[in-house]
């Protein structure tokens, strides 16, 4: 499959790119970003091209990577899907409901393939716990806390961006923790959301298997207390995420391109994108 990036910023050199070139399944076509000398650069990285503009890659691929702030990918995604294109998405999948609602209405009618990558979700040891937990049944209740040091003081490669910054952890780690908590507890119907410190935004969701959960969500938490908490409590006693059982990024989006080149739907897809989208938007919401 001949694939393009769309991004040239820290998550395109650090999983994207490295990912797509070294899979076997995938010709890496080249790489278009809104800075012409920054495509360059990742281009001569990973031994592709640069492109001039994305019209001009996304004619040249059968499927695009986007590593994009979520305002600029969804409108890109779109675009290439009514091209024909296949789509690897990231993480929110847009900044708005709208904007969401247009990729999948434009994923559909093209009858092209889509994979949003959540990161535990495409981890091979994290997927396979979220499964398990899923099969189980019977959780009370659960809780997803992304603690992140983006703006906390910790040596992060995202701390120059806009977008982070802007919407915080509510939309950039809080589509982690709901990756976790709607496959096994069920869709959402029924949020209430508070602030916290810092961009700290608390969540507590009804589900429709009847569970509740929560989730603490910042990227601007002091170094000393970051980290991931993810645990369910039920029948079947107490599941807690292990800690560091998560590999490596690159490892992870090498399983979302499988997802990608295969034949069949990835429950991790545009629509379920959507739907995390539309959850994250009602929170919003409910904290002006």
């Amino acid at each position: 499959m001949r694939v393009g990036l769309l991004g040239t910023g820290p998550w395109a050199r650090l999983a994207h790119g490295p990912a797509l070139a070294a899979h076997p399944d995938v010709e890496f076509t080249g790489v278009w970003g809104r800075r012409p000398e920054a495509a360059a650069e990742v281009a001569d990285l990973f031994g592709t091209r640069a492109y001039p503009d994305p019209d001009a890659l996304i004619a040249d691929v059968d499927a695009v990577a986007i590593a994009l702030p979520p305002a600029l990918q969804a409108p890109l995604a779109a675009r290439a899907a009514r091209a024909g294109r296949h789509l690897l998405l990231d993480k929110p999948l847009a900044a708005t409901v709208e904007d969401a609602r247009e990729v999948v209405a434009a994923v559909e009618e093209a009858g092209v393939r889509s994979v949003v990558f959540f990161t535990l979700r495409f981890d091979a040891a994290g997927a396979e716990w979220i499964g398990r937990q899923a099969a189980a049944g019977g959780w009370y209740t659960g809780r997803a806390d992304w603690y992140g040091a983006v703006f906390g003081g910790d040596d992060s490669p995202f701390t120059d961006s806009p977008w982070r910054r802007e919407k915080g952890g509510l939309w950039d780690v809080g589509p982690h923790a709901l990756s976790v908590l709607l496959p096994v507890l069920g869709d959402v119907t029924a949020i209430a959301a508070a602030r916290g410190p810092g961009d700290t935004v608390h969540l507590t969701l009804r589900h429709d298997s009847g569970a509740s959960s929560t989730s603490a969500l910042t990227l601007t938490a002091p170094p000393a207390g970051a980290g991931v908490a993810v645990e369910f409590r039920g029948t079947q006693g107490v599941a807690t995420y292990p800690d560091d059982l998560a590999g490596p990024a690159t490892a992870a989006f090498a399983r979302a391109i499988d997802a990608l080149v295969s034949d069949g739907p990835h429950p991790c897809d545009a629509r379920f994108g959507l739907r995390v989208t539309e959850i994250l938007a009602t929170a919003e919401s409910l904290l002006h």
